[in-house]
């Protein structure tokens, strides 16, 4: 499991229109079971991703299909951890 951490590095002008592209590209990566969960920062500085892949190459060739990283348009941090605990709900992501 991977929690990817999107950093702009750019104005939210220039986010913004590649936002739609952006939107496409996660609907696409949720079709495909990639991504499990995303969702903006707070402040809007960036967002955070939660993503089911079986390697760090397998998130590199995903996230390189993102138009915000095609564009530079932000940073990336990503964090690979084994969840061991969750709620009931969401048992089914446990290893």
């Amino acid at each position: 499991m991977y929690i990817i951490s999107l950093t702009y590095k750019v104005p939210l002008e220039n986010i913004d229109q590649y936002l739609d592209d952006h939107v496409n590209y996660l609907n696409d990566q949720y079709e495909q079971g990639n991504f499990l969960m995303s969702g903006k920062k707070v402040p809007r500085t960036g967002g955070v991703i939660l993503a089911n892949a079986n390697n760090r190459e397998e998130i590199s060739k995903i996230l390189a299909q993102d138009p915000f990283y095609q564009h530079q348009l932000a940073d990336y941090e990503v964090v690979e951890f084994v969840p061991s605990k969750s709620v009931k709900e969401l048992e089914y992501l446990l290893d």
